[in-house]
C-alpha cells in the first residue's frame, strides 16, 4: 500500500508523459489487486489464503489511502496547472458502496445459503467476466461522448513502455519484499500477483467517474492489457526456479 504508489511516483517523475497520464499511473498504483490477482494466485499455486487476506485488508485500507495518494499525485504532477482534487469523504463513500458492501453481501450469502452460493458461483463467474469485458470494450473503443477513453495508436506507443516498466517493478517488489521477510515461495508469488495486477475497474471509477478525466483512464486500460500475461510469465519463471511444477 506504501511501496506501489512510491514506485509509481518515482517512475513518473522521469517518464516523458503528460501530467494527466502520470496521475493515471498513480491512481492505478493506489488501486490494490482484486479478483484477478486472487485467480492468478490460485492458478499458479500461490498462497490463496494470504491472497484473500491481503485483498480483504486492502479493501478497507483503500477507503482512506486512495484519497490521500491520488491527491498527492495530483499535487506533484498537476499542482500548478489545476485545482482538481479528490474529496476525501465522498471518495470513502463511493469506494465503500463499490467494494465493501458487495463483498459483505457475498460473504453473508455464502455463509447463510451455502448450497445456493455454490449453485450460482459458476454462472455468476462467467456473467461477471462478460460484464467486465463489456466495460473494457466501451472504455477502449467507444468515443469519449459515450464513456470511452478515446484511445488512439499514439496512446499505446506513448504509455506502453511506462506501463511495462511499472508492472515489472511492482511484480519484483512484491516478490522480493516477501523474500526479505523470509517467507516461502508461495507467499512471495502471492505478493507479486497482488502487487503487479491492479484493480483496474476501481481505477476507472476514480479517474473516469469521480475525477471526470478520461485521459487518466488510459494508463489503467493499457496496463490491464499486459498485466495478466506478464504476471503469468513471471509466475512461470519463478515457479520453475523454485522447483514448483504446474
Amino acid at each position: 500500500m506504501l511501496g506501489l504508489p512510491l514506485i509509481a511516483i518515482l517512475i513518473n517523475l522521469v517518464a516523458p508523459l503528460p501530467p494527466e497520464l502520470k496521475v493515471g499511473f498513480i491512481i492505478l498504483a493506489a488501486s490494490p489487486g482484486g479478483a484477478t490477482s486472487g485467480f492468478l494466485t490460485y492458478l499458479w499455486r500461490g498462497n490463496v489464503a494470504l491472497s484473500l487476506s491481503i485483498t480483504s485488508v486492502n479493501s478497507f485500507l483503500t477507503l482512506f489511502s486512495i484519497p490521500v495518494v491520488v491527491n498527492l499525485g495530483l499535487h506533484i504532477f498537476m499542482g500548478r496547472e489545476t485545482d482538481l482534487h479528490l474529496p476525501f469523504w465522498d471518495t470513502v463513500r463511493h469506494i465503500f458502496f463499490i467494494t465493501i458492501i458487495p463483498a459483505a453481501i457475498g460473504v453473508n450469502i455464502r455463509h447463510h445459503f451455502p448450497v445456493f452460493a455454490e449453485k450460482i458461483s459458476k454462472p455468476a463467474k462467467y456473467i461477471m467476466l462478460v460484464l467486465l469485458a463489456i466495460v473494457f470494450l466501451i472504455k477502449m473503443f467507444a468515443g469519449e461522448n459515450y464513456g470511452g477513453a478515446g484511445l488512439v495508436w499514439a496512446d499505446f506507443v506513448q504509455i506502453s513502455p511506462v506501463a511495462l516498466i511499472q508492472n515489472a517493478c511492482c511484480l519484483f517488489f512484491g516478490y522480493f519484499f516477501m523474500y526479505y521477510l523470509g517467507l516461502p515461495h508461495p507467499s512471495r508469488l502471492t505478493a507479486a500477483m497482488e502487487s503487479g495486477v491492479q484493480n483496474t475497474t476501481l481505477a476507472f471509477l476514480i479517474a473516469g467517474s469521480m475525477l471526470g478525466m478520461q485521459e487518466m483512464v488510459k494508463p489503467a486500460l493499457i496496463y490491464s492489457m499486459y498485466s495478466f500475461w506478464t504476471a503469468c510469465l513471471f509466475a512461470w519463471f519463478t515457479n520453475r526456479a523454485a522447483g514448483v511444477s504446474r
